[in-house]
């Protein structure tokens, strides 16, 4: 009874891939455009980062790494001309 069914069902056509909708092509100028402003966002936040890290390590919040007290140079000339006229 099966093998009977199976034989006179016509063949099933091969699956198609939906096609697939490809949004229009940007132009060199449009993905400058983007990329400007998603470049100015960026630096925008690191920007604000950068002062909350400066905010945080100014109040304690947070302490300073190797870098930033590095950068931060606590020590200048005069203290260090001092050191070494006491000494």
């Amino acid at each position: 009874m099966g093998a009977e069914e199976e034989s006179n069902r016509p063949p099933l056509p091969p699956p198609q891939a939906a096609p697939v909708a490809r949004p229009q092509s940007i132009t060199p100028a449009q993905f400058l455009s983007w990329k400007q402003q998603k470049d100015a966002e960026e630096a925008a936040r690191k920007a604000e980062a950068a002062l909350k890290r400066e905010a945080d390590i100014a109040s304690g919040a947070a302490q300073m790494n190797g870098r930033e007290l590095f950068m931060h140079e606590p020590w200048d000339e005069t203290s260090i001309n001092i050191l070494v006229k006491i000494t």
